[in-house]
């Protein structure tokens, strides 16, 4: 980390993050397993959309496989033991897959768009190699985007701990932090936009244009209206600390007690970034009717057995 960074000992976060981080842990592991169980006992029916929902899970596995190494991270004090090289892979498996399932959520949402409002455009005709095509490059796009982070070591030294941090605060210069930052925020503002929209596109079209002789209007209001507030509370608190950071800078605030308040802010509230990846087999699976139907046959099937 560059020596004008600024390094700060947080005791608070030690003790609040780690029960946090492994209770999102076990949690978003046993949901996004059977999320997957699931989705892969429907393989001979996939559609385009199931591309989607399965590289979601893929990126919300790799996530959940990145907080517990954060947990033990913050259980042993901020201190980082398992070097530098794994410190990079981490950080980098961390953004990439963040990054990646912020963009599947999108495009998720947009294939919602298409099929209700526009469902005799080109896009509702995407064949099932098309899709992985998609999914697979915007997959090495993520990668590409994400591969500064391998580049420069992410561990320094503090009072005789090892920190290893992708959210730097540098006051006086522009680093790869700056980087990180705008991705970050970016992503963030972009993904809420878009899922924003088509959601109130959605809502509106339904209302307006259905009638809900059985109740699935409502379901599907409730069910678009769940991403998008879920989404909401999970990741624009981070973007707006984040973005309060940055103001301090453009500020000229080049003492890094001028940033202590944001970066405990910021690092209490990235964590419902992470929740966010237990919270989707919930909001994707249970709220969907074919996902839900086959989760009870399930069940009922066990039970009887």
């Amino acid at each position: 980390m560059n020596s004008s960074c600024c390094a700060f000992e947080e005791p608070l976060l030690d003790q609040v993050l780690p029960p946090i981080l492994l209770f999102v842990f076990i949690l978003g592991m046993l949901g996004n397993s059977v999320g997957l169980w699931m989705i892969c006992l429907e393989f001979k029916s996939w559609k385009p959309n199931s591309i989607y929902l399965f590289s979601l899970t893929i990126a919300d596995f790799f996530v959940l496989l990145c907080v517990i190494f954060r947990a033990d991270y913050y259980l042993k004090g901020k201190d980082w033991v398992y070097g530098d090289i794994f410190c990079r892979l981490l950080l980098f498996t961390l953004t990439s897959c963040r990054c990646a399932g912020v963009i599947f959520l999108m495009i998720i949402a947009i294939d919602r768009y298409f099929k209700i409002l526009l469902p005799f455009h080109r896009m509702n005709n995407i064949t099932m190699k098309e899709a992985a095509t998609i999914c697979c490059m915007l997959w090495m796009c993520v990668f590409a985007l994400s591969s500064y982070l391998l580049l420069d070591p992410h561990s320094f030294s503090v009072n005789n701990a090892t920190q290893c941090e992708s959210f730097n605060i540098c006051p006086k210069n522009i680093s790869a932090a700056a980087w990180h930052d705008v991705f970050f925020i970016f992503m963030s503002i972009l993904s809420l936009s878009v899922i924003s929209y088509c959601t109130a596109c959605i809502t509106l079209h339904l209302k307006n244009n259905t009638i809900d002789t059985n109740g699935k209007v409502r379901r599907a209001v409730k069910f678009v209206l769940s991403i998008a507030v879920t989404f909401s509370i999970c990741y624009l608190p981070s973007t707006m600390v984040r973005v309060s950071v940055w103001i301090l800078k453009f500020q000229k605030k080049e003492e890094c007690t001028h940033y202590k308040d944001s970066n405990l802010s910021f690092y209490i509230t990235i964590c419902f970034t992470y929740l966010y990846s237990m919270l989707n087999p919930i909001v994707y699976y249970f709220s969907s009717t074919s996902y839900s139907n086959i989760f009870h046959r399930l069940l009922n099937r066990f039970i009887k057995e």
